[in-house]
């Protein structure tokens, strides 16, 4: 009896945090529209947030670990339903679905996204933390899609879908379509570029494929 109390509350504790995350992210969210990044303290998303600070700390360290905290949320919401697999369909069609769903993630979220890509290459601590975050995500996507991210040609592989995904980012910001269209075309002509190293290479049984030349 005195474990099953004990589990209840850490589960009671784990919603409540999670609750407070949102909170934390989506405050920040709205101050970045408004007030930019580079200048927004922890002290005015406590208090958007409706949190002590101290709460803050307790749930994000820093500004960097907020952003952090978004970038695991948009992933979760893209993992939560992954396509699955179908006879003969190719990689990149799974990767591009998976990416498209992250583009609809985060269309609420454009007016911040794009202060955001303006202010970071003014601050070189949150874009490497930007960086390292989005590799990660690359790595979770591919892996949804089933593509193998181990070894050289996996970590060029991560490499390669950031790089396109950030290509089609770009596009993104601009393209205020209601289907995406321009979107949806570079990033489709981004990932026919480099499907290669997704792909089965012809004539392997093994399933390890050799690096493209």
């Amino acid at each position: 009896m005195a474990r099953t109390g004990r589990t209840g509350g850490r589960g009671r504790n784990s919603g409540a945090a999670r609750n407070e995350a949102d909170r934390i992210i989506d405050a920040t969210l709205a101050l970045i529209s408004t007030e930019g990044w580079r200048r927004l303290s922890l002290s005015a998303i406590a208090a958007a947030a409706g949190l002590p600070i101290l709460q803050v700390y307790r749930v994000f360290h820093s500004k960097q670990a907020i952003l952090c905290g978004l970038y695991s949320r948009i992933d979760q919401a893209v993992l939560a339903d992954p396509p699955a697999a179908e006879p003969d369909e190719r990689a990149r069609d799974r990767l591009f679905d998976l990416m498209m769903r992250r583009f609809d993630a985060l269309q609420p979220h454009k007016p911040a996204l794009d202060v955001l890509r303006r202010e970071l290459p003014g601050d070189p601590v949150t874009a490497l933390c930007a960086g390292a975050s989005l590799l990660r995500s690359m790595r979770w996507m591919l892996e949804a899609a089933e593509i193998p991210t181990g070894g050289v040609r996996g970590a060029i592989a991560v490499k390669l879908a950031a790089a396109a995904y950030l290509s089609a980012l770009r596009v993104w910001q601009l393209d205020d379509s209601q289907d995406l269209a321009r979107t949806m075309a570079a990033l489709d002509a981004r990932l026919r570029r480099i499907e290669g190293w997704f792909g089965p290479v012809p004539g392997r049984r093994s399933g390890r494929e050799p690096i493209p030349v």
